[in-house]
């Protein structure tokens, strides 16, 4: 899942992604306002956290705009106010949650989790076919061998997005966007890489479970009993 926290505060913006990349988000950052605005607009977020001081545009014009073609993204709030009307006025334009700084880090990820609780599986998996996929012990398992295997983060990543789009064909930029996005040390063979990482993986747990390449149209997961 891709989250965008849009916050000035460079520092506090990269301790907040590193520790929501432990959970397996693939996390975007915006220091300004303004680039924050284009990039909720992008419609690519399952998350957006905001703060309400920014340069440029604040925050509740952000969530004002978001909010005028998406009512479903999750948006937290996130800010040094702390009054209840600055509160009120976040949920009344469309606020999920609001979070006053300072903050622990941990509740911060724990909200952000609560919010996206209905895209993950009861007791954090996610099963397709004969796979599951723990979230907590980050591991690939093949339910019918009962073989398991460790993923890294962006192995997760590609999973997970596969495993939720089962039923489509996904075109490579789609993928490469989905997971990898504003990411600048990037490169265009990550994608092949990762799903060759994929492929080995799904094999060596003994499972019916497969990536197939769609000629000229992009890659789709399949099962075969």
């Amino acid at each position: 899942m891709r989250i965008l926290l849009v916050e000035d505060e460079k520092a506090l913006a990269e301790l907040v992604a590193a520790r929501l990349k432990r959970d397996h988000f693939t996390v975007d950052i915006s220091n300004d306002g303004e680039d924050g605005l284009d990039c909720a607009l992008a419609g690519m977020y399952d998350l957006i956290i905001l703060d309400i001081m920014l340069p440029h545009v604040d925050g509740i014009t952000i969530l004002k705009e978001v909010r005028k073609q998406d009512k479903e993204v999750k948006i937290i709030m996130l800010t040094a106010k702390a009054e209840l009307e600055d509160k009120l006025l976040g949920f009344e334009n469309g606020a999920n949650d609001y979070v006053p700084k300072p903050f622990h880090i941990d509740e911060l990820a724990a909200r952000v989790n609560a919010q996206l609780c209905i895209a993950k599986a009861v007791e954090n998996k996610l099963e397709y076919g004969d796979i599951c996929l723990d979230y907590r012990a980050s591991k690939l398992r093949c339910i019918k061998s009962g073989e398991d295997v460790g993923v890294n983060n962006k192995e997760f990543q590609l999973l997970e997005y596969l495993i939720n789009n089962h039923d489509m064909i996904l075109s490579r930029e789609t993928i490469y966007d989905r997971i990898w996005g504003m990411d600048s040390e990037a490169v265009s063979n990550n994608l092949e890489a990762y799903m060759s990482f994929v492929r080995k993986k799904l094999k060596v747990i003994g499972s019916g479970v497969s990536i197939k390449t769609i000629r000229n149209m992009g890659y789709r997961l399949e099962y075969e009993v």
